[in-house]
């Protein structure tokens, strides 16, 4: 049984070690949040087994838990670098395969269409609103930006205030608000799904994305020119890695024990 034990802990140290590694490796990914790995040990016995001689017999992965701590600031100085001073989600949307996300990474620049995207054609939402910035609906839609205003002006250039309003700029001077930003909250955001990319995608566990403007209550104001960086504290990783190797370690030597006792009970001589 001590094999099996054993083989129980190389498991979890392994796993531990790959949940730090994707941790370290990501400590420059914008928005990106780490993880932790979580075990629970396992008891072997019945309701007829005396507590006193009941023994354990190894441990179990119970979860791989996102820590959503904010990350800290860095300034860019881009107007359509954007971060969510609080708890929510920026949310986007695939102009190719519909999906919608929800991202801390709001790396956005302005395509060729016109439309406010993250470079992976997936489209900031927005709520959508009047010329003067009064939002007329709840349901997000993307954000577009025309590239003449009604007086025939070209665009001159984009910027996000921190009420989230998205303002156009035309060359003859004028202003047009193409929408609100749309910050998405959850009731337990641990249970996002990870796609890749700082992406993740609502699941049962998360509950379904509740919307509301920046700067009401949880959703936090949108700070423009900046972004905000990796919550991977690299000391914590390293001393966590080294934690993890030695758990490795450990176990492999109560194999090797293991395996010597073994060795010995079967060349006994009677």
């Amino acid at each position: 049984m001590s094999f099996y034990t054993s083989l129980n802990g190389l498991k979890n140290a392994q796993t531990d070690l790959n949940v730090i590694s994707h941790n370290i490796a990501n400590a420059e990914t914008v928005g990106f949040k780490r993880s932790r790995t979580e075990f629970a040990d396992i008891v072997a016995g019945s309701a007829f087994t005396n507590p006193k001689q009941i023994q354990g017999i190894g441990a179990t992965l119970t979860s791989i838990t996102q820590n959503f701590a904010q990350g800290a600031v860095q300034q860019t100085g881009s107007a359509l670098d954007l971060m969510v001073n609080g708890d929510g989600f920026f949310t986007t949307k695939s102009s190719i395969t519909g999906n919608t996300y929800y991202t801390r990474n709001g790396a956005f620049s302005l395509d060729g269409n016109g439309l406010v995207q993250d470079g992976s054609d997936n489209v900031l939402q927005v709520f959508p609103t009047d010329a003067a910035g009064n939002v007329t609906g709840t349901t997000p839609t993307d954000c577009v930006v025309a590239s003449t205003n009604t007086a025939g002006a070209e665009f001159a250039g984009l910027t996000v205030l921190e009420n989230g309003n998205v303002t156009a700029s035309y060359a003859d001077g004028s202003n047009t608000v193409v929408g609100k930003i749309a910050v998405a909250s959850f009731i337990a955001p641990t249970g996002l799904k990870q796609v890749g990319s700082s992406n993740w995608v609502s699941t049962g566990i998360s509950g379904t994305a509740t919307y509301g403007q920046p700067g009401a209550g949880q959703y936090g104001d949108i700070l423009s020119g900046a972004l905000e960086r990796s919550n991977v504290d690299i000391a914590e990783e390293l001393v966590g890695l080294i934690t993890a190797q030695r758990d490795f370690q450990a176990n492999a030597k109560a194999i090797d024990t293991a395996s010597q006792i073994s060795q010995t009970v079967i060349n006994l001589r009677t």
